[in-house]
């Protein structure tokens, strides 16, 4: 059946328009990895609520970024930017830095507790790979929509229900498709050097890595018939 509702996300270097409905604006989450650029985090607009995660309240503070809420163990936040959380009358929600979930983890599920309709986090690339695997496959499987994004990186999650056109004004180095499931079946993408129609791709051996766009175009599509797909984009530093 042909998809008749559809909703767009916008940041400084591309628009994610998803073939699906959002009943309300997206809710921003500036987490604990590779802070985002300060002027692109200046850029990005129309987000109903922010929220930090540990760490991330330093570049909310450094960018004069009020968050709603801050939530985590503190141990990785900066004594200033935790202070300044606390003068300014943020709720923070503190926990133990001995837990089984991540400060990020909390985050997303206190997030979809409180209603958000689809979560963009950024701040999640860089930093320990440990943290940045349990973040990525994490939002993959959340009950709410997520992506990941910054200056120099983005991930969005496709799935059979919400069908991707990612549209550039600033054109990557690199475009990846990587599975989140076992087998992501019927993955379809076009204007790309290596398009694919109907594809299956594979978690044990990810070869669907380091597309370029056609030098004519400034958008794609990408669709699958089951599975979670991760779409993933590479600007590398401006």
């Amino acid at each position: 059946m042909p998809q008749t509702s559809f909703f767009s996300l916008t940041f400084p270097q591309l628009t994610a328009k998803y073939a699906a409905s959002m009943p309300a604006a997206p809710w921003l989450l500036v987490t604990g990895g590779r802070p985002p650029q300060s002027g692109w985090l200046a850029g990005l607009t129309g987000f109903a609520h922010c929220w930090a995660a540990d760490h991330g309240i330093d570049s909310c503070h450094k960018n004069g970024l009020v968050p709603d809420c801050l939530l985590g163990d503190g141990d990785s936040a900066s004594t200033a930017a935790w202070q300044w959380a606390e003068t300014a009358g943020i709720p923070i929600r503190k926990f133990p830095a001995a837990k089984d979930l991540t400060d990020t983890q909390l985050a997303l599920t206190m997030m979809r507790e409180a209603g958000a309709p689809f979560i963009v986090l950024t701040g999640a690339f860089g930093g320990r790979f440990d943290h940045a695997f349990s973040t990525i496959f994490s939002a993959a499987v959340h009950e709410v929509p997520c992506c990941l994004i910054d200056e120099s990186e983005a991930l969005f999650y496709v799935t059979p229900q919400r069908p991707l056109t990612l549209t550039y004004q600033l054109r990557p180095k690199a475009i990846s498709l990587l599975p989140f499931t076992a087998a992501c079946e019927g993955v379809t993408i076009n204007n790309v050097r290596w398009p694919l129609t109907g594809a299956t791709l594979t978690q044990s051996q990810p070869n669907a890595v380091s597309n370029e766009l056609l030098t004519n175009q400034d958008e794609f599509t990408v669709s699958l018939t089951q599975g979670i797909l991760g779409v993933y984009c590479y600007w590398g530093k401006y």
